[in-house]
């Protein structure tokens, strides 16, 4: 991981893995007793449920590795920035998790085949609440947004990091992890987050309390 990270993104890169866990797992269990909301409607209803697609729904977590490992080689600057606006976008989530505690139902998973098995265990592993915004759909958006502008990524790595985006969101719909809701929201709050960022230049919270410090890739 070391020849892959550049040390200025090593630091920025945990505090925004830390920050998620915080905003994630933390709010779920401050809205435990809480009223929750579900936000589902019409289109959602009528949306099939198809279980294969859990696995573009997993490989979303490969594409964030991916997406922001490239991100961060770039440049410090961008790397900075992409991070501080995620960062922005997580703090808006925090602030919906906890205000607007959301639910859904989920439907019975009764195939016997490999993709409902797989459906089945995530649906055990993972609770239907703190859905609005899609964290899914945040971050795949992010990976795709954050790299455009980059001279280093070729137009082939924008285009399949845009492609598979609109799988993950698909996908969240597909294995009824969300509602249609969800995914507008955590796009529009993801393409917020990234504007703000680059309109009052917040990547220099890292280059000024020296998180970022060191520019090279060793």
């Amino acid at each position: 991981m070391r020849d892959l990270i550049p040390r200025y993104a090593r630091r920025p890169l945990v505090l925004m893995l830390l920050y998620n866990c915080c905003v994630y797992w933390l709010t779920r269990s401050l809205t435990a007793g809480a009223v929750h909301h579900d936000l589902t409607v019409g289109l959602d209803r009528a949306i099939p449920f198809a279980p294969p697609f859990i696995i573009i729904y997993i490989l979303a977590y490969v594409q964030w590795v991916a997406g922001y490992i490239v991100i961060a080689r770039d440049s410090p600057e961008r790397c900075f920035r992409v991070i501080s606006g995620e960062m922005l976008t997580k703090t808006a989530c925090l602030l919906f998790f906890l205000f607007l505690p959301t639910v859904m139902t989920r439907p019975e998973v009764t195939g016997t085949d490999i993709f409902s098995r797989i459906t089945g265990l995530i649906y055990a592993l993972d609770s239907p609440d703190n859905l609005f915004p899609s964290i899914h759909c945040v971050e795949s958006w992010i990976c795709f947004r954050g790299i455009l502008g980059a001279k280093t990524a070729g137009r082939w790595y924008k285009l399949s990091m845009l492609v598979f985006s609109l799988l993950v969101f698909a996908s969240t719909l597909l294995v009824k992890q969300h509602v249609f809701v969800d995914v507008i929201s955590g796009v529009a709050l993801a393409e917020l987050g990234q504007r703000l960022a680059r309109r009052f230049d917040t990547g220099r919270i890292f280059q000024r309390s020296g998180a970022g410090r060191g520019r090279t890739v060793s």
